[in-house]
This record gives structure tokens, C-alpha cells and sequence, in this order.
């Protein structure tokens, strides 16, 4: 049994573990109030003192990415998308069925907590867990945390690894969102009208690209994957539509590399009673 094989088979143990002891190991519902880049940008540089004072209770949620037990306590560390926080697990504070679950936890392995902030003797801001539930098994380990998930083709074809391994990838997806719907808000202001042409074409026009191939089954005609919305949307213009523009994918049968998919998300847009001049002002 190879390695990967044998950690399964003792996640799955666990798993055992915990339904005898009436914990569900796929929970259906949390509701994590918090969330761990706002908790420590609000609270973060709070003092110790200051901390014991508020005490200030919070509820989260996110996955075990860190983990250190010893004796009837532990600490493990949450991510939850937006940050990393500590949370500490102390049998005295949790009931017993809690306890059985941080006993059986595995890195990888989702839970929501609910509990108090304060500062380890280390200084370590942490939240002191009260209640805590479990929401989901990892049967699989994660990517070696010290090194990350370095190989490319790894990361690009199995992004949900690459987003676990690599939390600053996040950053990526969300800059990709706020620039689409910035650019979105900017078009409908100047009067634009956002719409929806054919994915599937009768021709491949618009672009001088090599297009995917289907078939109509019902219609039994050949039909092209669009390499570009152009054709459809100058017939908006036609029929009367002064200014329309499309955020949407296209797709052209050419190479591919890390930087250059064949499916691919475009902008184009058209407007009545203007001239070159006018475009270049507004792409500006």
C-alpha cells in the first residue's frame, strides 16, 4: 500500500470514529457570522489587555490547515478564504463529543467554531474555542505545506489544489471580479446595454481563428463554438439598439500554454453615431 493509499485509510478510521460518537462528518449547515481577514483587520492589533476587557465573541468557519495537539489541548490554524487565523482547542472549554472531533482532526478537514479572541502567551491572536462543529472529512492530505504546490501543470489544471496550496492565488480571482464588474458598471453609466449573444454559431465569423466543432442533433447541422460575439452584436445595432456591449466567453481552436486558452473571457462593445476617435477616448 503506497503512502497516499495508507494516510486514507486512516482518515477513513477517523471518519468511523467520529460517526460512532454521533458526529456527522458532512455537515449541511453553519452559519459563520466572521470571517478571518475582517476579524483581525478590526481586532488584529488589539493588546492582550484590551482583548480580556472587549471580550469580543466571533463565529467562523474554514479549513484546518495547521494543527499542533498536546495533552487535553491544541491549537490549529483556519483558513477560510480571506485570511488565517489561530484557534484554540481546550477539552475543559469543549464538551465531550467536541473533543472527540479535535482528537480525530486531520489537516484538510473543515469545522466551525465559535468562541472569544485573546493572545497566547506568545502573543498570537487567537480565538478560544467554546463551541465547535464539524462540516466536512478530508479523506485526501494536502499538498507539503513548506513547499507549496510548485509544479505548473499541477497547479493550472487542477486549480482547486492550487487555490488550497497557494492562498495569495486567491488574490488573483479576485482581482479578475472586481475588474470585470468595474468594467460592467463603467459601460452601463455611459449608457450601454448589457447582452447575451449565440455560444453556438452556423458559421465562425468575427476573427480569423480556427473554431470547435459541434453537432445539432435535433437540427443535424455542424454548429462552430463562437471565436468572437461580433457578427451578433452589430445586428443589435441594426435593429435599433444605439450602444450594446458583451462580457463573455470565446473559444478558438489554437495553441495552448499557461498564458493562452482556448476558452477565454472577452469585452466588445458598440456604439451608434461615433467614429474611431470616440473608441479610443473611451477604451482610455
Amino acid at each position: 500500500m503506497d503512502e497516499l493509499n495508507e494516510q486514507r485509510q486512516q482518515r477513513i478510521k477517523k471518519l468511523d470514529v467520529l460517526r460512532e460518537a454521533g458526529v456527522a462528518p458532512y455537515g449541511t449547515r453553519f452559519e459563520a457570522n466572521d470571517r478571518a481577514g475582517q476579524l483581525i483587520k478590526l481586532h488584529g492589533e488589539k493588546t492582550k489587555q484590551v482583548l480580556e476587557q472587549e471580550k469580543i465573541s466571533c463565529t467562523l468557519a474554514g479549513r484546518v490547515v495547521a494543527l499542533r495537539r498536546f495533552g487535553k489541548a491544541g491549537f490549529a490554524v483556519l483558513q477560510d478564504g480571506s485570511d488565517r487565523l489561530q484557534v484554540y482547542l481546550k477539552k475543559d472549554l469543549l464538551s465531550d463529543q467536541a473533543y472527540t472531533v479535535v482528537e480525530q482532526l486531520d489537516l484538510g478537514d473543515w469545522i466551525g467554531v465559535t468562541g472569544t479572541l485573546f493572545r497566547t502567551k506568545t502573543d498570537e491572536f487567537t480565538v478560544e474555542v467554546h463551541h465547535l462543529t464539524f462540516l466536512s472529512k478530508a479523506l485526501r492530505p494536502l499538498p507539503e505545506k513548506w513547499h507549496g504546490l510548485t509544479d505548473v501543470e499541477t497547479r493550472y489544471r487542477q486549480r482547486y489544489v492550487d487555490l488550497i496550496a497557494n492562498p495569495q492565488v486567491h488574490q488573483i480571482f479576485a482581482t479578475r471580479s472586481r475588474i470585470i464588474t468595474g468594467i460592467r458598471s463603467f459601460l452601463i453609466e455611459r449608457g450601454f446595454l448589457e447582452v447575451e449573444t449565440p455560444m453556438m454559431h452556423p458559421i465562425p465569423g468575427g476573427a480569423a481563428a480556427k473554431p470547435f466543432v459541434t453537432h445539432h442533433n435535433a437540427l443535424g447541422v455542424d454548429l462552430y463554438l463562437r471565436i468572437a460575439p461580433e457578427l451578433y452584436l452589430k445586428r443589435l445595432i441594426v435593429g435599433g439598439f444605439p450602444r450594446v456591449f458583451e462580457i463573455n466567453r470565446n473559444f478558438r481552436n489554437e495553441g495552448i500554454s499557461t498564458i493562452h486558452n482556448p476558452e477565454f473571457t472577452m469585452l466588445e462593445f458598440y456604439m451608434s453615431y461615433a467614429d474611431y476617435q470616440d473608441l479610443i477616448a473611451l477604451t482610455e
